[in-house]
């Protein structure tokens, strides 16, 4: 992970936020190559699951919300993770975190009683973590204080005075928004049950131990969507979201099959809200992470926010004249941890001259940031190769390069990922064509000026 953080600053993927004021703990910029990739994954989902799709809308909704969202939604209350502090060194770390971490390094490891993840009653973390098995990662000393919890939720105040009435809170996710909007949703858009609605935007979690990079950080975006369906056919449902999912990440998104896998949720570790849940996970080089979950959260939010609210939020079905309260399937992304595993899947070293070695993103031409760079074979053939990039701009994100050698521009262009390279030389260009190298083979192409745009479209830019 050392190697692509140092390699994501020097390219342009990210940066560490405030850098020149010393920066701020976990808090990370996406440079123009990282902010490009992460836009283009974002507009593969959205043209993937709601342009191509009759039975999905699009929504963006506020960040900040009506605190009364939160407590029917069970956070207020409940989203909490179980926190104790080292009395030696007064770190603090998340007691459930580090008993997997421990039971992922030594099979004889044992877990408490009544073990159930983050959710394992605090009674019996704090007599598990009181008899010492478990060591302080920072100063390896077993001296801990008592387990408690720790509410994720960041708050702020709204408006122009700061007591109780103006605590407003940032959104630990993007759900609640879909869910107090369904009626207003269904209305407006006239779509009728099954459909879901797809939302992309930050959300905020004050988490303990963030870390892996822009793998577990504080502001993270989510890009998810609800999908409401009839009570009884949510079984059903949850299978074909589980197929598009597994499409999206290997061929969509390109991933590299052996890098990816789906695990099931245990009942003991569902969130309250759940039914049934699968993540999905990519091999990351700290081990595999999840990326995203799959869900069922039944009829849970819509009948919270109902029960709180006092509003009926049921669907009026007319194809059998009935009504109920949907249930809900969710697939929900982590963003950011999507982008750091198109990152991770790209990368590759291979060998370079004199027992050095070059790095090369292999990312799939859908998602590469830029898709085009445009090279004058020399600096006087900088004209026709600005009309080239001029042209090709319209339709992709290109990049231009004259300084160097072509096989140093080359090699600059596969550190970045560009799929493909255009050497621009007159005697050519003065023919209509013009030279096509691909990234991954190193093969050359004579390819027709006025069919490069088709030409690139057939190749997934």
């Amino acid at each position: 992970m050392s190697t692509l953080v140092t390699f994501a600053k020097t390219r342009g993927f990210v940066y560490q936020g405030s850098e020149i004021y010393g920066g701020l703990a976990n808090s990370w910029d996406y440079g123009p190559l990282g902010a490009t990739l992460k836009e283009n994954i974002k507009n593969l989902w959205i043209k993937n699951f709601v342009q191509k799709r009759k039975d999905m809308v699009l929504l963006d909704a506020a960040i900040m919300m009506n605190p009364n969202v939160w407590v029917a939604s069970g956070h207020v209350g409940s989203f909490s993770d179980p926190l104790m502090e080292c009395k030696d060194c007064h770190t603090r770390h998340r007691a459930d975190k580090l008993i997997e971490e421990a039971l992922e390094k030594d099979a004889n490891f044992t877990l408490p009683a009544n073990w159930a993840g983050d959710k394992t009653p605090l009674e019996d973390l704090n007599t598990y973590i009181a008899g010492g098995p478990i060591a302080c990662p920072n100063c390896k000393s077993k001296n801990w204080g008592e387990v408690k919890r720790f509410n994720l939720m960041l708050s702020t105040s709204q408006g122009t005075t700061e007591d109780a009435t103006a605590l407003v809170y940032l959104r630990p996710e993007t759900a609640q928004g879909i869910f107090v909007n369904f009626p207003n949703i269904a209305r407006s858009s006239r779509k009728k049950i099954p459909f879901g609605v797809a939302q992309c935007g930050k959300a905020f979690r004050n988490e303990i131990t963030p870390k892996n990079f822009i793998f577990r950080t504080r502001e993270f975006e989510q890009i998810e969507i609800e999908y409401f369906c009839k009570p009884g056919t949510d079984a059903e449902t949850f299978e074909s979201w589980l197929q598009e999912e597994d499409r999206f990440f290997t061929e969509v998104l390109g991933f590299k099959k052996e890098n990816v896998r789906f695990v099931e949720i245990p009942k003991e570790g569902l969130p309250h809200y759940s039914k049934r849940a699968w993540d999905f996970e990519y091999l990351f080089p700290f081990g595999w992470g999840e990326i995203s979950t799959l869900a069922n959260r039944t009829d849970y939010d819509l009948k919270a926010h109902m029960e709180h609210s006092k509003q009926d939020l049921s669907y009026f079905d007319p194809f059998d004249n009935t009504k109920y309260i949907p249930y809900v399937v969710e697939p929900s992304i982590g963003l950011s941890r999507l982008t750091l595993a198109a990152m991770c899947d790209a990368y590759d070293e291979v060998p370079g001259e004199e027992w050095t070695s070059k790095i090369v993103m292999r990312f799939a031409p859908q998602v590469a940031p830029i898709k085009v760079g445009v090279f004058p074979l020399i600096k006087k053939f900088a004209e026709p190769a600005n009309e080239l990039y001029s042209l090709l701009s319209e339709h992709f994100v290109c990049e231009y390069d004259e300084a160097g050698t072509i096989g140093k521009r080359y090699q600059r262009a596969d550190e970045i990922g560009i799929p493909y390279s255009i050497c621009v030389e007159p005697e050519n260009y003065n023919l209509g064509q013009v030279t096509v190298r691909d990234r991954d083979s190193g093969e050359q192409e004579m390819v027709q000026i006025s069919e490069l745009v088709e030409y690139f479209r057939t190749k997934g830019c």
